[in-house]
Parts: C-alpha cells; sequence; structure tokens
C-alpha cells in the first residue's frame, strides 16, 4: 500500500513538473513569436491557465500530504495533549468536510460542463473542472489517513506514520 501511495504521489509530482514546463514554453514561446514575428501561438493562454489551475491543485495536495501548510498552532501548545488530540482531530474533520463539499462541486461542474467544448482548443471543459475532482479525492482520504493517525498515535505532536503504516 505504502508504494501505491508513493507512486501516486510520484506521479502527482511529474504531472505538476509537466504543467510547470508547459506553462514556460508556452507562454515564453508566444511572447517570442509575438514580439519577434509578428505572429502567436492561439492555444498558449488556454493551454497555459489550464495548466496553472492543475499545478496549483496538484501543489497543493504534495504539501497536503507532506504537512507543509502553514499552521498556527499557539493555541494548541497552551492546551493538554487530550485537548490538543482533539482539537486537531476536530480540525482534519472540517477539513475533510470541506474536501468532500469541494468534491461534490467540482464533480457537479465537471458533469455539465463535459459536453461543452473550450473556446480555443476545443477539448471538453469537463478536464478543466476535473482537477477538482482529483484534489477532493485525493484530499479527502489524506484527511481521514490523519485522523486514523491521530487516533491511533500515543504521541500527537510527531505521531509516527511508520509503525501505523505497517499495518495498511
Amino acid at each position: 500500500m505504502r508504494k501505491l501511495v508513493a507512486g501516486y504521489f510520484h506521479l502527482l509530482k511529474v504531472i505538476a513538473v509537466i504543467s510547470l514546463v508547459l506553462m514556460v514554453v508556452l507562454v515564453f514561446g508566444n511572447v517570442v513569436l509575438r514580439y519577434g514575428f509578428n505572429q502567436g501561438i492561439t492555444v498558449s493562454e488556454e493551454l497555459s491557465r489550464w495548466a496553472f489551475v492543475w499545478l496549483t491543485f496538484i501543489g497543493a495536495l504534495v504539501v497536503l500530504r507532506d504537512r507543509g501548510h502553514m499552521g498556527v498552532d499557539i493555541a494548541l501548545k497552551h492546551m493538554p495533549r487530550w485537548g490538543e488530540r482533539i482539537s486537531l482531530i476536530i480540525s482534519q474533520l472540517l477539513m475533510l468536510a470541506c474536501s468532500l463539499l469541494f468534491l461534490r462541486g467540482s464533480w457537479l461542474q465537471t458533469d455539465i460542463n463535459w459536453n461543452f467544448p473550450s473556446p480555443v482548443t476545443g477539448l471538453s471543459m469537463g478536464w478543466f473542472y476535473g482537477v477538482g475532482i482529483v484534489f477532493g479525492l485525493s484530499a479527502s482520504f489524506i484527511h481521514l489517513y490523519e485522523i486514523f493517525l491521530l487516533i491511533m498515535s500515543k504521541d500527537i505532536r510527531q505521531p509516527d506514520s511508520s509503525k501505523l503504516e505497517a499495518h495498511l
């Protein structure tokens, strides 16, 4: 299971890199063509916008998994261990609820827009909104896993995921 999760997040990192490279090439190439040759790449703006959206959501997932998002824990440090654990579980449950709402909304938007072509490329607009499904589903699983770690771990300050992952 650990290899499958690591492979999934490695794939997400590869997609993020491809998105970033695509954005740079399209925007830089379009600038050079416009100023140097008075022409441009018609699909450049649309594809670079799509790549930016995918890069943003995938980057947020990778950072979420690595617990790299900024957090304010000044109140948690002054709580007893049981209060800290309960607060962290509640915060994970709230984030899980938000991720599930985001997943539902993205699913509806993707379904609504699946048969509508984008203005320039003609690709389905469902691909644009589909990243929300990837994000919502993946973030929900991350939050569920974090809740599991908080419930099962003895030391809530640094949950030892290596011991718990052996059971998964």
